[in-house]
């Protein structure tokens, strides 16, 4: 490649930590611009890909804070550009009103969570599953968001791909919830050859200049969306907006944006949700997990076999949007439930939810560790022995 430029995609197997995969996933997504903070235990994010960056012609910033850096990132994707940032705990909790832009805006980009134990500065060295409520959440009003939850550095490789295509084809900003441990386990990661790497980018608008609609959707749900400098009329504002993309304070106004944002998310829960199942065939008990405490969930199933229990895993690829009618769907024929997260209960909320009157218990804890196989055979044991 002329400029001494590298290859994009690093093909072939790499013995890498999750952080660093994620940053090549990047990269091979066709991500241009990232702007960040460090911050544990994300920082090998930024930090690898603020070297890899120049060497495909994109641009790496670090911002002040992790305010300016969300920002940051909404502004490039204006451009034209596919954007990353990464963060942690506390940066997560300060990039939420512009989280809000991002949705009301329908701007494509990647939010990169490596969770850690909180509240506050909690244990920035440990792991945890604490902000899945605040991914959803935590910025005011009425949204849907993508939420993605990888459970190893291979997954932390696709799935980051997955985030960007997923943001780019429904214009929205997508997070990645990893957690320090996958962040920083080493594993084999596969890199496949560029051409064998799927990677889709933003609708742009046809047809006459003079009557685009910067936020007309098309028959998919999905506005097109040009670069500001393209030669459309481009406004973008957090205000309540019309078609045009210009304030109108009503609330006939304000029902149209919403029915579109939230409508091109829950019109195509087929396309977004990713689950995996594990000897689900004749399960009697689920246990529901994602990200490092699938891991260990895996375990419990085969060790709660071997002790006689009809143990199955659903494991959540896609935690948000949740799914709902899978779960209602199991609860017909199952005993009931078990979430296995390290937190006191976020994901077990939805799925008692959706059970209805099962039971459903967590194996889970604040913070620091991994939930070990053994505290879900102590849940079978106690409410689940015939």
């Amino acid at each position: 490649m002329g400029n001494n430029m590298k290859p994009a995609v690093l093909t072939g197997k790499h013995f890498i930590n999750g952080d660093v995969a994620c940053a090549e996933g990047a990269i091979a997504a066709g991500c241009k611009f990232f702007g960040g903070y460090p911050i544990t235990p994300a920082t090998e994010v930024a930090e690898h890909i603020s070297e890899r960056l120049p060497d495909v012609g994109g641009t790496f910033i670090q911002m002040e804070d992790e305010i300016a850096a969300m920002t940051s990132i909404l502004g490039a994707a204006w451009t034209g550009v596919k954007t990353m940032t990464s963060t942690s705990g506390p940066g997560f909790s300060l990039m939420m009103e512009t989280i809000g832009l991002a949705v009301v805006t329908e701007t494509p980009c990647v939010v990169v969570n490596v969770q850690r134990a909180g509240p506050s500065t909690g244990l920035p060295t440990q792991g945890a599953q604490g902000d899945m409520m605040q991914v959803k959440w935590g910025s005011h009003g009425d949204y849907e968001i993508i939420a993605l939850a990888p459970c190893s550095p291979q997954e932390m490789f696709d799935l980051t791909i997955t985030a960007f295509n997923l943001s780019e084809r429904y214009r929205t900003p997508v997070f990645i919830m990893s957690d320090e441990i996958v962040g920083h386990m080493s594993e084999k990661v596969v890199i496949p050859k560029a051409d064998q790497i799927k990677t889709i980018s933003r609708k742009k608008p046809k047809g006459p200049k003079h009557k685009f609609k910067l936020y007309q959707p098309g028959p998919d749900g999905v506005a097109p969306m040009p670069a500001i400098g393209d030669g459309y009329k481009v406004h973008v504002t957090g205000l309540t907006h019309d078609e045009k993309g210009y304030p109108v304070m009503s609330v006939e106004t304000q029902k149209e944006m919403m029915d579109r944002i939230l409508g091109k998310i829950r019109n195509n829960l087929d396309d977004i949700i990713m689950t995996e199942q594990y000897q689900m065939a004749d399960a009697d008990v689920v246990i529901v997990s994602y990200g490092i405490s699938s891991r260990t969930s895996y375990t419990a199933v085969d060790m709660a076999r071997e002790l006689g229990f009809k143990v199955g895993l659903l494991r959540l690829i896609t935690v948000w949007p949740f799914p709902d009618d899978l779960i209602r769907d199991l609860a017909k024929r199952v005993r009931g439930f078990i979430t296995v997260e390290i937190n006191l209960g976020q994901i077990c909320r939805e799925v008692a939810r959706c059970a209805g009157n099962l039971p459903t218990f967590l194996a889970g804890h604040a913070g620091g560790a991994i939930v070990p196989p053994e505290d879900v055979l102590a849940i079978l044991k106690e409410k689940f022995a015939s």
